[in-house]
């Protein structure tokens, strides 16, 4: 990613109090070797991907068919949240989606807008809505209405 991605992404996670601290984990896309179509490296990518869920935590699948949230609505999820599971993981597909297996088992898919952005700045924008729904939920003023 370049540098920006990690300072803006940096620059949110900091904000969070320790307790809700966000630990960010990428796997390498998979190799583009001949032959390889994309079903089978969205395979390829969705078992690395599954390696990293701790068993029990809450599966978010960012997907462009997922559910558009305002940020209030963000808010009443994260509250739920924090009641339900100790982890929640945010998945951003490669450059050739999530596998539609890995979307079925996703326990809720939302999507950030129904554009199309590379994956660097979908890192920054949902790092800085958490930090946005932490600021609703706990009456920081960074977030106006």
């Amino acid at each position: 990613m370049p540098n920006w991605v990690d300072l803006a992404f940096d620059e949110y996670a900091k904000r969070l109090p320790r307790q809700q601290s966000v630990q960010l984990s990428c796997i390498a896309t998979a190799s583009r070797k001949s032959g390889q179509n994309r079903q089978k490296i969205q395979q390829l990518e969705s078992g690395l991907i599954k390696q990293k869920i701790k068993p029990g935590s809450l599966l978010i699948a960012l997907d462009e068919k997922g559910k558009h949230w305002s940020t209030l609505e963000w808010a009443a999820q994260y509250r739920l949240w924090l009641q339900q599971v100790s982890q929640v993981n945010f998945v951003i597909g490669g450059p050739d989606g999530l596998d539609p297996v890995l979307l079925k088992q996703a326990d809720q898919k939302i999507a950030l807008g129904r554009m199309t952005m590379p994956h660097g700045l979908a890192r920054v924008v949902l790092m800085e809505q958490i930090y946005r729904v932490w600021s609703v939920v706990e009456g920081h003023p960074y977030h106006r209405e």
